[in-house]
Order: structure tokens, then sequence, then C-alpha cells
């Protein structure tokens, strides 16, 4: 027969022993906030496309160039094709 197995041992020290019941969920969120911090979570299938957070801001950096000088472009022009006169058939 095998021996039971002795119950793990708390081996943490005293400093990491941290009462739960008294955490504030958010403490810090407020904080963040205000300071500009942002946390933005891609999708697995975008994340793969980049290597870094510089390798996406660049890239959106690029994408809001380009919808600015797409929408500063004038509109092409709305106005019906002229009709041609028919030659005179002589």
């Amino acid at each position: 027969m095998r021996a039971k197995r002795e119950e793990a041992q708390d081996d943490l020290r005293a400093e990491y022993d941290f009462d739960y019941s008294t955490a504030v969920r958010g403490k810090y969120c407020h904080r963040l906030l205000k300071e500009g911090a942002n946390v933005v979570v891609l999708e697995p299938d975008v994340a793969k496309a980049f290597h870094s957070s510089a390798a996406v801001n660049q890239a959106l950096r690029s994408l809001i160039r380009v919808a600015r000088a797409m929408s500063r472009e004038p509109a092409a022009s709305v106005q019906p094709p002229r009709k041609r006169r028919a030659l005179a058939a002589s």
C-alpha cells in the first residue's frame, strides 16, 4: 500500500501573507485614466501581424494620414455628362 501524501505546507514568508478580504478593486483605475494610460486588447489574428506596440502605433498613424488625405480631396463632380449634338447629315 502507498502511504498518504503529506499535506502541502504553507512555506510563504510572512511578508507575502496578504489578506484579500481587505483588497480594493480598481484602486488605481481613475489615476491611470487621468494620466492617459490606455489599454487596447487586440484579437489574436491581428496581434500576429504586429511584433510590438510600436508597430501597431506606426500602422495606425499611417492609416490616420491616409484617411485625412482622402477626406481632403475634392469630391468628384456629380454633374450629368453633356449631351453631344448630333452632326447634321448632308
